[in-house]
């Protein structure tokens, strides 16, 4: 009997070992950016843009050009390859560290603008890779390496919901949030990503989504509890869904 292939590693992504930490979700964020890129034929014509944090290790998986980008820049250097390069699809991975401290100013004035760039940014409530500080988005009460006693909002403010933000500018084509939960969650996610590129490729202008991510190791727990955390904690306050989708006629 002849076995038949139903499941394989996206052309995007190369055959390399995982070096994230278990019950990490940037695996399954880089599958999901691959399968995108791959679905519309574009892998030959894609720029990523790393940036700091875990999320610069993009070169490290994806078979595209990538151009690391200084802290919280990367959403700057999309554009200038952007615009230098129109023909190109160029995209750029982040954190929350990454792009909603120290690269908000990049980020709302690109979307603003309308560049015609994706961004997947990847929210997992923390500093990943410098040692699980307090990031703009921790959760009130949620205990980092510099918020022992829990984020106190009248000391720290409020954790940021980047995408509702996004969503209120003009220039914003495409703004969602998704995570992988559920297989009904990552259905969901495949199918934000592909039309965050899709948009990209007709050229409806910026287009961005966030996805709610796990970090087992700097929130002390494990896989599983991890996962429950993202269900029962952030998605509360940082709720899925498509927040600003442009139509065609609405293109300027």
């Amino acid at each position: 009997m002849s076995e038949k292939r139903v499941f394989s590693r996206p052309q995007t992504l190369k055959d390399a070992p995982f070096h994230f930490c278990p019950g990490c979700h940037h695996g399954i964020a880089h599958r999901m950016v691959a399968e995108a890129i791959d679905k519309f034929n574009l892998r030959e014509k894609t720029i990523g843009v790393a940036s700091v944090g875990c999320s610069v290790f993009l070169y490290d998986y994806f078979d595209v050009d990538v151009i690391e980008a200084p802290h919280g820049r990367a959403a700057a250097v999309a554009t200038g390859v952007k615009r230098a390069r129109k023909d190109r699809i160029v995209f750029s991975y982040q954190g929350d560290g990454d792009l909603a401290s120290i690269g908000i100013a990049e980020t709302v004035h690109t979307a603003n603008r309308g560049e015609n760039i994706t961004i997947i940014f990847i929210n997992n409530t923390v500093y990943g890779m410098t040692g699980g500080q307090l990031a703009p988005t921790t959760l009130l009460g949620q205990k980092t390496t510099t918020s022992p006693y829990g984020r106190d909002f009248m000391q720290d403010g409020y954790p940021i919901r980047m995408t509702e933000i996004l969503a209120t500018l003009e220039g914003t084509a495409f703004a969602a949030r998704v995570a992988f939960t559920t297989p009904k969650n990552i259905n969901m996610a495949k199918k934000a990503i592909e039309k965050a590129f899709q948009f990209q490729k007709e050229e409806m202008g910026f287009t961005f989504v966030e996805v709610l991510s796990a970090c087992p190791t700097n929130w002390g727990l494990n896989a599983i509890d991890s996962m429950k955390r993202v269900e029962e904690e952030m998605i509360p306050y940082f709720p899925l869904g498509i927040f600003k989708e442009r139509k065609a006629a609405d293109v300027l």
